[in-house]
């Protein structure tokens, strides 16, 4: 089930955990992608809050927010780039996007299959992708207090698996949030400290929330038992013997 959208801006804008944990994502989105020129870019779920550093350079700039999840204007003072549309339709052309940010649209997500289809229809070829889910062995999936503790939390070979059934084939991993979803003083002060000393921990063990690139492959792989349904297409009759012709 979705979150509210005025509980994530709510989260993400106005509390000091929720700004120090978008800082911390938006860092690690940035080392991965460094630029964006020329290019399009969209974000599924509530992924705006990472999305501004390629509002200057990228052709275009486009935030996709689900019907259960609600939609609200951003970026703030600026054209508003932000849509609301189905989960599992977008209105994208196919093979338009360069580069996809989806962060609390998987995790949260009632049809992940289908998500994940439409994730591999509007990447272009080359195109790259970026899903940010909650680390199930993390400390933020396991606290109600943000927004990662809602939803299904993966692991990292999880996360993998579920994304090459889909042709979507991971190429980096990294992690973020190695703080604790806490607002006391002591760890948002010490935020910035413990995020570069946790890059050196195994990202499947320490971070909040796992970060996973991937590049489309293809052609798209097949469904399983497809190919074999082809291969021997059912006959109407299959399975009824013959009639016997009797003496006269």
């Amino acid at each position: 089930m979705h979150l509210d959208v005025l509980d994530l801006k709510a989260f993400y804008y106005r509390s000091a955990l929720g700004r120090a944990a978008q800082r911390a994502v938006r860092e690690r989105v940035v080392e991965l992608w460094p630029e964006a020129k020329g290019q399009t870019v969209v974000g599924f779920g509530f992924a705006v809050p990472l999305l501004r550093p390629f509002l200057k350079d990228a052709r275009r700039v486009t935030g996709l927010m689900p019907g259960p999840q609600g939609v609200m204007a951003w970026p703030a003072g600026m054209k508003n780039v932000a849509v609301l549309c189905e989960e599992t339709m977008w209105p994208l052309e196919t093979g338009s996007v360069d580069k996809l940010v989806v962060m609390h649209g998987l995790e949260t997500s009632e049809h992940p299959w289908d998500l994940l289809q439409e994730c591999y229809r509007v990447l272009g070829p080359g195109g790259r992708g970026l899903f940010i889910v909650p680390n199930r062995v993390g400390l933020w999936a396991r606290s109600d207090r943000t927004p990662f503790g809602y939803g299904h939390p993966y692991s990292l070979g999880q996360l993998e698996a579920q994304l090459k059934s889909h042709g979507l084939i991971p190429e980096r991993h990294v992690g973020a949030l190695y703080t604790p979803p806490s607002q006391k003083r002591f760890w948002l002060r010490t935020g910035n400290f413990w995020e570069k000393a946790g890059r050196r921990i195994p990202t499947m063990v320490a971070g909040g929330v796992l970060l996973v690139e991937v590049s489309k492959q293809i052609p798209a792989p097949k469904r399983p038992g497809l190919s074999e349904a082809v291969r021997r297409p059912l006959r109407i009759l299959e399975g009824v013997r013959a009639p016997e012709a009797k003496p006269v």
